[in-house]
């Protein structure tokens, strides 16, 4: 009995250790690398890693500071690439500043990097392909592809993303194969002219948002999946009411089953770009970016959990079907923005809802726990299931002006997670806060 007793203590103690307070697997049994990631963004960073020089000194601050890993992204939200691509336009300028050095960024970033013991990831916008501030892009630039834009369900009626000036990504349509072949077509040329690239992380894998897609595509490719005519279109999937003076989504008849199918579409895609890309190379880490506000991320059509999750448990809105496209299974790294200024769960209780501006797609105001850096690691954690490493993301300019609170949060995820995302170098650059970067990846 005494021996039972003892082994029942010991499995408990075991168990206990596995977990954290939420209930998620905890990462401290190392079954994951553990990261300190630094995200390059295309368009920030234009002028500053148009020079070769200029790349390799910033390779060395971010190694020296702790970085593990640089992401380079080379597919911006235009549509086009900083690569010598025989697919997609090349950026050749941005912001009144043309290119004059003629070098492959990428191959810099590969070569200098692994001389560092630096892990380089390509990152590419997916579906999107055109900034609507600019008017500029493969959408604007390109008449045999203006069709790909979004069509929205807006309070005004159905408006293509190109018209919807306050959104400044011009997202496409998922559901098209047209779209998804161009975009596999690009993955696959970036992963076959670069075999030494260690991972490719995919961003914007998703819809625009709730409003997104009303076209004629989507419809058909509904009604071929839900096996039935939409009586109402669009009114059976939602319309918008007034009360007041202010119009109100309501969801119709066909919502839910709209939620699973739009799921599917990205789920799909995630599957078949996995597939394509590891064809190619199987060695490549191949990773996705998404939000951490889960409870309402299937508004962009993206369930990213493991499809053992009971999304039913996260949000009203889930069907029994949408589990089956939760895709964390397909991926071997994962990084969750976890944008919140608030560090530790106890600190949601101080959250205004009422003057928190949160603009990402899909993100709602709120004061749950996830709407913290702890919380929303913690969620994601669970939600990965161990399918694959998960890297608590910071959008840094949250911080400015806060060093301390950048630190913490950093930490936090540290803590919580299998490291950090730093998004982005330019913020660090700006603020010159290395010195804070090298603390806060301290475990």
């Amino acid at each position: 009995m005494n021996k039972l007793v003892i082994a029942l203590c010991a499995f408990a103690m075991l168990t206990a250790a596995s977990c954290d307070g939420s209930g998620s697997k905890a990462t401290a049994d190392k079954k994951f690398p553990r990261k300190n990631i630094l995200w390059f963004d295309a368009t920030a960073n234009f002028k500053r890693f148009s020079y070769k020089d200029s790349v390799i000194y910033y390779l060395k601050k971010s190694k020296d500071a702790g970085v593990t890993d640089v992401v380079i992204d080379v597919k911006p939200i235009t549509g086009e690439v900083l690569y010598p691509s025989k697919i997609a336009p090349v950026m050749q300028d941005w912001d009144g500043f043309k290119k004059t050095e003629n070098f492959d960024l990428l191959t810099v970033c590969i070569e200098e990097g692994h001389k560092l013991g630096l892990v380089v990831h390509a990152s590419t916008n997916v579906f999107v392909a055109g900034h609507n501030f600019f008017d500029r892009g493969v959408v604007y630039s390109d008449s045999t592809k203006r069709s790909w834009a979004s069509l929205n369900n807006t309070p005004d009626g159905l408006k293509p993303i190109t018209s919807i000036k306050k959104k400044y990504s011009s997202m496409l349509n998922p559901v098209r194969r047209d779209v998804q072949e161009y975009e596999l077509s690009i993955l696959k040329e970036l992963i076959g002219m670069y075999p030494k690239l260690d991972g490719i992380i995919l961003d914007r894998v998703r819809y625009d948002g709730i409003e997104a897609d009303f076209s004629n595509e989507s419809r058909e490719a509904y009604e071929k999946y839900a096996g039935h005519k939409v009586a109402n279109f669009p009114d059976d999937i939602y319309k918008y009411e007034k009360e007041g003076d202010k119009p109100v989504r309501k969801e119709g008849v066909e919502f839910k089953k709209w939620v699973e199918f739009r799921a599917k579409v990205i789920s799909d895609f995630i599957w078949e770009a996995r597939k394509e890309l590891k064809a190619i190379n199987p060695k490549i880490s191949y990773g996705d970016y998404t939000g951490s506000w889960y409870p309402t991320y299937y508004e962009v059509g993206v369930n990213w959990a493991s499809k053992e999750i009971n999304a039913k448990d996260y949000f009203d809105q889930a069907t029994p079907e949408y589990n089956k496209f939760g895709y964390a299974e397909a991926l071997d790294l994962y990084t969750s923005g976890c944008y919140y200024y608030e560090v530790d769960k106890s600190e949601s209780k101080h959250i205004d809802k009422n003057n928190k501006e949160r603009t990402e797609a899909g993100q709602h105001k709120g004061t749950a726990d996830f709407y913290t850096v702890e919380g929303s690691n913690e969620l994601a954690v669970k939600l990965m299931n161990g399918k694959a490493p998960m890297y608590g993301g910071l959008y840094v300019d949250q911080y400015n002006g806060h060093p301390e609170q950048f630190v913490r949060a950093m930490k936090m995820c540290q803590k919580k997670s299998d490291g950090v995302m730093i998004f982005d170098i330019v913020h660090i650059i700006n603020n010159n806060w290395w010195n804070e970067l090298k603390e806060g990846f301290k475990n």
